[in-house]
């Protein structure tokens, strides 16, 4: 999940960002250590190219789901507030300020009111204006039968209008209907270009109010249909002149399975306010994301200086970097902690993972230490929770499930799951049919710490008399499958965001068809605990509520918690401002520069 799917899941519409701690936030650990001086052959050179292990799948900002893809659009598209790299301060971008927050007098909900900063242009020099952010709140909400944007409505469910003054088309008021804990951040919207995305202007003969009184009524009009057919089309997802943002960077094209490139815009309304705040920082001429797919291979580029960037390396490679010269002398490594956790998932509506206590067998079949030491090498911690252990509402009280074979055995006979014909492998009759307690365990492809994670476990479950089989899938096959719950146990993650955290979208049960809810968890009594969570200010009462919620996740064993990784970041050391960060991915790309005598270099 990259999924840390969705992790910054909507980074350009939500501005979501990742908080860690413990991070080396200077130049991380240092390059060659002798006293001789080494010249790169890339000095010089203020391009950057960063390592890629898949291709996003796709560039449309609303209907992506990878992490990856985020960071390619982060540089395309700015939106109202945005967290700093360094402060992790939630900045005023393309908003010239702060918004204004006010009860309403008239119902328990709240107006926030935004200006847009004069500055703010389009591409094609057409001024940014609330309009345009009419046109984004309506595709966000419009019904889902028509628009493809089931993964993200749940966000914005508490909005019930937009206002627009016609003497000031850069003011605009969110009418927000109920109070959210998540309001301000979900009204910082990074806006789309109507005249990209809608050229024949077919949303305009519906209003933001519409769409949230009762967004269905208008599923099946013929001019919604023909807009959502048009923006699920491929252009929006990968050609040139159709992925178009506000921010520094241009999409320049995008060859398959090798690489993005951005090309910095010669004319960014953004440089008039250049030292404002890091957003207006945008400095190497082109960022090209490299798809290298062989994590091996893209070491042996990285180390030949063909890559500036690779992030997620994996443990063992990263411990063993420093043993290069080659690396040593060109590179730094970074090991921030990731606001983000590891899962594996149950399909807890397959009749064989329909009982809890099958799944909490499962969990305790899970060997999360030796994962962690043995796969991780040591760069992790281990969780009981989506909670991260650095939040206030993080429930201490929750305890691992012990490793235990035995007890594994224990609930698998409890439940019902003996061998019946002796060939060593569980079975139970459902439905007036025997089946076997055989798994299908499946990850994205070219993990290896995912696959590794996944044989623990197989050879855990073959001594309680479970078959596991360990499949890699390529990440869309992968991300599609889970989508469409055509899994029965899978290795997942989750980026975290230092927001208050809203659980509907991966745990209520409206989220299971078009949500992100692919496991199937959920009833009545989770569902309240969830919408009232989402409403709560008080941050006491919101932190007892999510204590209850993180109890019963625990108890049901939907997902098997495992551990929050660190980061594992190499970063080419020509760069200055190349420092690690709490913000995902780890780093801010478009500050790196040369710096003055490494730029004057460059013209010799």
């Amino acid at each position: 999940m990259v999924n840390l799917l969705r992790g910054r899941s909507m980074f350009f519409l939500l501005c979501f960002c990742v908080l860690a701690f413990g991070c080396n936030s200077g130049g991380g650990e240092s390059g060659s250590s002798s006293g001789e001086k080494h010249v790169s052959a890339k000095a010089g050179d203020p391009n950057v190219i960063i390592h890629e292990l898949s291709d996003p799948d796709n560039l449309n900002p609303i209907t992506y789901q990878s992490a990856g893809t985020g960071y390619v659009l982060n540089k395309i598209s700015y939106s109202l507030l945005q967290t700093d790299f360094e402060t992790l301060e939630y900045l005023p971008v393309l908003a010239k300020a702060q918004p204004t927050i006010e009860e309403r007098t008239d119902s328990d909900g709240l107006l926030i009111t935004y200006e847009i900063r004069p500055e703010a242009t389009w591409d094609n020099g057409d001024p940014i204006v609330a309009e345009d952010f009419a046109f984004t709140l309506k595709v966000l909400m419009a019904p889902s039968a028509a628009v493809d944007n089931a993964r993200v409505r749940p966000y914005f469910e508490f909005i019930e209008d937009l206002k627009l003054y016609p003497d000031d088309p850069k003011k605009m008021t969110f009418v927000c209907k109920e109070k959210y804990i998540r309001a301000k951040s979900s009204t910082a919207l990074g806006p789309l270009p109507r005249y990209v995305y809608d050229p024949e202007n077919k949303m305009a003969k519906f209003t933001v109010k519409q769409f949230a009184d009762n967004a269905d009524k208008y599923a099946k009009d013929a001019d919604l249909l023909a807009f959502g057919k048009n923006f699920s089309s491929p252009k929006y997802e990968r050609e040139k002149g159709y992925v178009v943002g506000c921010g520094p960077y241009e999409f320049d094209g995008w060859v398959t399975n090798k690489n993005i490139t951005l090309k910095r815009k010669k004319n960014w309304w953004g440089d008039k306010l250049a030292g404002t705040n890091n957003f207006f920082t945008a400095v190497p001429p082109t960022v090209t994301h490299e798809t290298i797919k062989d994590q091996t291979t893209a070491i042996t580029a990285m180390k030949s200086e063909k890559l500036d960037v690779m992030r997620g390396i994996k443990p063992k490679e990263f411990v063993d970097l420093p043993k290069s010269e080659k690396f040593t002398k060109n590179f730094n490594r970074h090991t921030p902690i990731q606001y983000a956790y590891t899962y594996l998932g149950l399909n807890t509506r397959l009749p064989k993972f329909s009982d809890k206590r099958v799944r909490k067998a499962f969990a305790h079949l899970v060997d999360v230490q030796t994962i962690i030491d043995n796969v991780q090498y040591g760069l992790a911690e281990q969780i009981t929770s989506e909670i991260h252990p650095t939040k206030p509402n993080y429930h201490k009280g929750l305890k691992p499930y012990e490793f235990s074979v035995d007890k594994a055995k224990a609930l698998l006979e409890e439940a019902g799951w003996t061998d019946t014909n002796g060939n060593g492998i569980r079975d139970k009759m459902i439905d007036g049919e025997l089946v076997e307690m055989k798994v299908d365990y499946t990850y994205n492809s070219g993990n290896d710490q995912r696959e590794s994670t996944g044989l623990i476990f197989k050879e855990s479950a073959r001594k309680a008399g479970v078959e596991v089989s360990v499949i890699p899938q390529e990440w869309a096959v992968y991300l599609q499958n889970q989508k469409r719950h055509q899994f029965e146990m899978c290795y997942g993650a989750w980026v975290s965001v230092p927001l208050p955290n809203d659980p509907k979208q991966l745990w209520h049960t409206e989220s299971y068809n078009g949500g992100s809810n692919y496991v199937g968890f959920g009833n009545a009594e989770t569902d309240k605990l969830i919408e009232d969570i989402r409403k709560e200010l008080d941050d006491e009462k919101r932190k007892q509520l999510s204590m209850r919620l993180q109890e019963i996740q625990h108890d049901e064993c939907a997902y098997l918690f495992m551990f929050c990784p660190k980061e594992r970041v190499a970063i080419h050391n020509r760069f200055e401002g190349a420092k690690a960060s709490p913000y995902r991915p780890g780093y801010n790309e478009m500050a790196f520069s040369l710096g003055e005598g490494k730029a004057a270099s460059a013209t010799h």
